[in-house]
């Protein structure tokens, strides 16, 4: 079988299927935002649409489940979806298995969390002291203090650590999965310096390089970083001459098409990058990439949406427009698609003839799924 990522469209919030080669399921996020009380809220069921595909394969759980960030419109209603091992109220029939749950370290120390940043928090917090089913992203000096503070040491949990800079083990482009993770950020000493943490900016960025055939395909996902953190990463990576890991012919569009994951000033009609973004942007996205933005419709100029302070931005979008344009690429919003009026979820096979967009009927559904060359706009 060949990879594929779904994306579902939840408004401004998260949540991709990985279904890789060997048949391993993945999940980036798990935001469940619609409104269940509100006709109008076009919003996919989320949990109704994953528990369908587990079914479909046979299975009640995931390999891995990885929350980039602790930000509601990214764990929304995890404690009501997910079985979680650390308190046997979250535990009964029906709810999905986590096999490994990924986070980054800033997910283990934060504190004040609540809801459901709170849950998958004690989770991860319980999985680490168990010292199985977890791996963290990035060891600040914080995590050591914690690890201590709880009787452990470093050295006994380093084998469940990934630094920035790392690949993830258990994944490689030579074994059955045809897939490895790349991990661009957090950066530990980040967090060191700021001694605070910062969801957003302390968030897991990665880099998925699939190998089919002789072909590689990479898939390069944001999270809900601003443009300084880009930036970092991007400095990083050329500082260690790792140019390729920042490659990309799928960008998951950092948080729901913000400005601000641009440059620092939004621009009348499109806004500006900074060097290094439209380095990362421009030069090493791939011919025919797909630029997807997990966000609401993009507002229309002069409309109330426009004014709106909260992503999506439209002079962020008509930036990326370009950009695709010029890759003879595709733009795209997963609340438009196949249709704003009817959006489903929209995957991206991965052959050895590179990624390709499926187009799904807004009236049929999945059976109507046919490959189609993707454009911008």
């Amino acid at each position: 079988m060949t990879a594929k990522l779904t994306f579902h469209p939840l408004g401004n919030a998260d949540c991709t299927r990985f279904d890789l080669a060997d048949g391993r399921k993945l999940l980036v996020d798990y935001a469940d935002m619609r409104n269940p009380e509100d006709p109008w809220d076009r919003r996919i069921d989320l949990p109704t649409e994953l528990k369908s595909d587990l079914r479909a394969a046979k299975r009640d759980y995931y390999d891995v489940v990885l929350f980039t960030h602790l930000d509601d419109d990214h764990c929304c209603g995890s404690g009501d979806f997910f079985w979680l091992d650390h308190a046997a109220k979250y535990q009964g029939e029906g709810r999905i298995k986590i096999r490994e749950l990924w986070v980054p370290a800033a997910a283990i120390l934060e504190e004040g969390c609540q809801d459901s940043a709170r849950i998958i928090r004690q989770e991860a917090r319980y999985r680490l002291k168990e010292g199985n089913g977890i791996r963290v992203f990035s060891r600040p000096a914080k995590l050591k203090e914690w690890l201590e503070k709880n009787g452990l040491t470093l050295e006994s949990r380093a084998h469940l650590i990934t630094d920035a800079g790392q690949l993830v083990p258990g994944f490689s482009t030579a074994g059955p999965e045809r897939v490895q993770f790349f991990i661009h950020s957090p950066f530990g000493w980040r967090q060191d310096d700021n001694g605070i943490v910062d969801r957003n900016q302390d968030s897991v960025v990665f880099q998925a390089t699939f190998l089919e055939g002789s072909r590689e395909t990479h898939a390069l996902f944001m999270s809900d970083i601003n443009y300084d953190s880009i930036d970092q990463i991007v400095q990083t990576t050329r500082r260690h001459k790792r140019e390729d890991r920042l490659r990309w012919d799928i960008f998951k569009i950092p948080h729901h098409c913000s400005y601000l994951s641009i440059g620092p000033e939004k621009g009348e009609d499109e806004t500006k990058p900074t060097p290094d973004v439209k380095w990362l942007y421009e030069a090493q996205g791939q011919p025919r990439c797909t630029m997807m933005s997990t966000s609401k419709s993009i507002p229309v100029k002069g409309s109330a949406e426009d004014k709106d302070v909260q992503p999506p931005h439209r002079e962020a979008a008509n930036y990326y427009k370009r950009v695709a344009n010029m890759k003879d690429g595709a733009f795209k919003v997963t609340m438009d698609l196949p249709s704003s009026s009817k959006p489903k979820p929209s995957t991206i096979e991965i052959t050895e003839r590179g990624a390709t967009l499926l187009s799904v009927s807004a009236t049929v559904g999945a059976a109507s799924v046919i490959s189609t060359p993707a454009r911008a706009g």
